[in-house]
């Protein structure tokens, strides 16, 4: 059995049609379940609402009546709601401060803040993209994202998915050196490196049961993983990426892998905020748009999801 508001909604739609089919278009129904709602009003109110036939369907004068009070209420009550939505959406303004990784912040983040502004256009983002980690209470963050475990205790952590190291190089690298078959191999030929701004030097390349490998002599080394991205991509170097980065060009062929047999096992991907009090409707907002979206995998392909 339909509700008493939804009766009454597909009432006064059908008071404005010359007939119950004609309605059902305009309320995405079958005519069936019109003329179901309309009889179940009329058992309701105790009177004939439409003359029938098989030609034609002419309101009572009766049902006229009732049409007319009737949209008064169904009118109200959308008012009501729409007063909810805008109330919602006034207490959804003002700054939301992010951290992330640069490889997650271009290409994931902001998509996901832009698609939340068209809904929230007062909402105001500031987005922090950096592979340093942040200071959530000195720089003032209200979510980070984070790949690998978050330490910090008084921080609220959601696991979201998780993200894979492949190690990669171009068909044109791989045919001038040949595909490196071991470490050792790795020593003798041109590989990439970023630094890490946390301690000023390049970071180890992450391998199978914990273990690491530290580049020696890299043919490049950058600042950022977009740029070593970009860097391998050119063929300046056998190098590791994070799997979301390397999936569309593993997808293409723009980059094949190698080594796999070495590769690590996959990072947590946290979606964190600071445990401080209760939490402003627009941070809780931009935090719960963030879990789903990232926990999305066909959204966020090379992603796997946790579960």
């Amino acid at each position: 059995m339909l509700n008493r508001l939804e009766m009454l909604r597909i009432f006064c739609i059908a008071a404005e049609c010359k007939n119950f089919k004609e309605a059902a278009v305009r309320l995405h129904m079958s005519p069936q379940a019109v003329t179901r709602a309309i009889q179940e009003l009329e058992s309701l109110s105790g009177e004939m609402l439409f003359h029938r036939n098989t030609r034609q369907t002419r309101i009572t004068h009766f049902g006229a009546a009732l049409a007319l009070r009737a949209r008064h209420s169904v009118d109200a009550v959308d008012q009501l709601f729409q007063s909810f939505q805008e109330d919602q959406q006034e207490q959804i303004r003002g700054p939301v401060t992010l951290t992330a990784a640069v490889a997650l912040g271009e290409d994931y983040l902001i998509p996901v803040l832009a698609e939340l502004q068209q809904r929230y256009p007062l909402l105001q983002t500031d987005v922090r993209l950096s592979d340093a980690t942040a200071d959530t209470v000195d720089e003032q963050i209200d979510i980070g994202l984070r790949l690998g475990h978050v330490r910090n205790a008084s921080m609220i952590a959601r696991r979201v998915a998780q993200a894979g190291f492949v190690f990669v190089g171009t068909p044109a690298l791989i045919a001038r050196c040949g595909a490196p078959q071991t470490l050792e191999d790795l020593d003798k030929l041109p590989v990439t490196a970023v630094i890490d701004p946390n301690t000023g030097r390049p970071w180890p390349w992450f391998l199978a049961d914990g273990q690491f490998w530290h580049p020696r002599q890299p043919a490049i080394q950058v600042t950022d993983t977009r740029a070593e991205c970009r860097a391998m991509l050119h063929g300046m170097g056998f190098g590791q990426l994070i799997g979301f980065m390397a999936h569309p060009y593993l997808q293409n062929g723009q980059l094949q892998r190698v080594l796999p047999q070495l590769d690590p096992a996959p990072w947590d991907l946290y979606i964190y905020r600071p445990q401080r009090g209760p939490v402003a409707p627009r941070i809780r907002v931009v935090y719960d748009a963030l879990c789903a979206a990232f926990s999305d995998t066909n959204r966020f392909p090379g992603m796997p999801d946790t579960d």
